[in-house]
């Protein structure tokens, strides 16, 4: 008895605090990833489980027309999303971060006003840019036109050859405060020591970003790095909102979370059977699979490049 209350006594603020957690994660993300797995290996009709059919399901996502070239489409969208996202935060996050750390006036302003719109949902900021690109009374296609640009307005969101650079813009603009933050906390972490000696050393303000202040933030950048590419392969409500389940024409927007949403539940635009259960799962043991060893090799690489001064 006294055992079980000593524990208790050490223990037991633990387990109030971190059982309500564990519960949450538990019923909406550990079961549903569980049961993804467990959908995946059946055979359905419409939303009824029938027989077991081991990889049959992972077979016809990647060998059978027209699942194949959907899902290799959206592979390809989701890695063009990923690659074009991270160039945008990683150049002009290290570059906004780089200056802020130097504390000019409105340090504080401008701080806050690029992580603003890492506050906002992106179901509001979709909303918001879709209105904003609108061709006809947008506020972004009036501006060009009030600047004499007026040439240049298009139906952005509408062509395939557009609307997945503009959504990865938005996409981009509305998370650009997070890397900035990181890589803030980053810069101003350096010891001041180490940018004297460079300078002491004749080095130029560039040599001194080069080869002391860039290598020092390779661990951040490598953390941003994983971080933006789970995201951006789990990217879903920002296209949704922006474009629907089938985005631009020609599937130029589909992503595989938006594929795995027409597979589960139909594709309103052409009037595509719903109830594909099984297929639709198989679809998210991928994405789960592709994740997971990406994310995999970049914590094995962020481990190995940890910097200790």
């Amino acid at each position: 008895m006294r055992q079980t209350r000593s524990w208790w006594g050490k223990h037991g603020h633990l387990v109030v605090f971190l059982t309500p957690a564990l519960l949450i994660y538990g019923m909406f993300m550990a079961y549903p990833l569980l049961s993804s797995l467990t959908y995946s290996v059946y055979e359905w009709d419409g939303y009824v489980r029938k027989g077991f059919t081991g990889l049959q399901n992972f077979a016809t996502v990647l060998g059978s027309w027209p699942y194949n070239e959907r899902f290799w489409g959206a592979m390809s969208h989701n890695a063009y999303f990923f690659v074009l996202t991270f160039a945008i935060q990683t150049t002009l996050g290290l570059f906004v971060a780089v200056l802020l750390a130097k504390k000019w006036r409105g340090f504080a302003f401008f701080q806050a006003a690029y992580f603003l719109p890492h506050t906002l949902s992106l179901v509001v900021v979709g909303f918001l840019w879709r209105m904003m690109l609108n061709p006809t009374w947008g506020a972004v296609p009036q501006a060009m036109r009030r600047t004499g640009l007026g040439d240049a307005v298009q139906p952005w969101l509408g062509q395939a050859d557009t609307a997945m650079t503009a959504i990865i813009l938005v996409n981009a603009w509305a998370w650009l405060g997070f890397p900035i933050l990181v890589f803030l906390a980053a810069v101003q972490a350096i010891p001041k020591e180490f940018h004297e000696a460079a300078i002491v050393d004749g080095a130029s303000p560039w040599q001194d970003f080069r080869f002391v202040t860039f290598p020092l933030l390779l661990p951040s950048i490598a953390m941003v790095t994983i971080l933006t590419f789970i995201w951006d392969f789990n990217a879903f409500e920002l296209v949704f909102v922006m474009q629907g389940a089938s985005g631009a024409p020609g599937y130029a927007t589909d992503l595989l979370a938006t594929l795995f949403y027409r597979t589960a539940f139909g594709d309103p635009t052409t009037g595509g059977e719903p109830g594909q259960i099984g297929i639709a799962a198989a679809i998210g043991v991928l994405m789960l699979i592709v994740i997971g060893i990406v994310s995999a090799f970049g914590v094995r690489f962020t481990s190995r490049s940890q910097t200790e001064y």
